[in-house]
């Protein structure tokens, strides 16, 4: 019972966050996040962004320019440049978009994570929601 409810817990969560929405036209602060993806280079970044879009698993996608990092791979300080895409979705499609990055992404453990949405321009974020389907 408890596995399940923890595994149903981003559903339900949702669910809940729809409908407060939806009853009092407000944002409730989390329902849409920005995730950050690390990419080789400009190519990849744009053939992944692309993929994104066009799975409609994201409203808008930035890619920034080459950035240095430096990084623990197998126990050894790494030394890159790498771009970054910063990914803008409902938070009810994180798993989905993470997922279906990792199978396109050539790294072996692609950056994927993200941070949710507190507050921010209502326009923008309404429009966020009507470019990326719930389900």
């Amino acid at each position: 019972v408890v596995t399940l409810s923890l595994l149903m817990y981003p559903v339900l969560r949702s669910l809940a966050l729809q409908l407060h929405s939806a009853i009092t036209g407000s944002y409730l602060s989390g329902t849409h996040s920005i995730a950050f993806i690390n990419c080789l280079n400009e190519q990849i970044a744009k053939d992944i962004a692309r993929a994104i879009m066009d799975k409609k698993l994201a409203a808008y996608v930035n890619i920034l320019p080459k950035s240095l990092a430096l990084y623990f791979w197998k126990g050894e300080l790494e030394e890159s440049t790498e771009i970054l895409l910063l990914v803008k979705t409902r938070t009810s499609k994180i798993g989905e978009l993470s997922n279906y990055v990792r199978s396109i992404h050539p790294f072996e453990i692609p950056e994927i994570i993200s941070l949710p949405i507190d507050q921010g321009n209502p326009l923008y974020l309404k429009w966020i929601e009507e470019s990326v389907p719930q389900e």
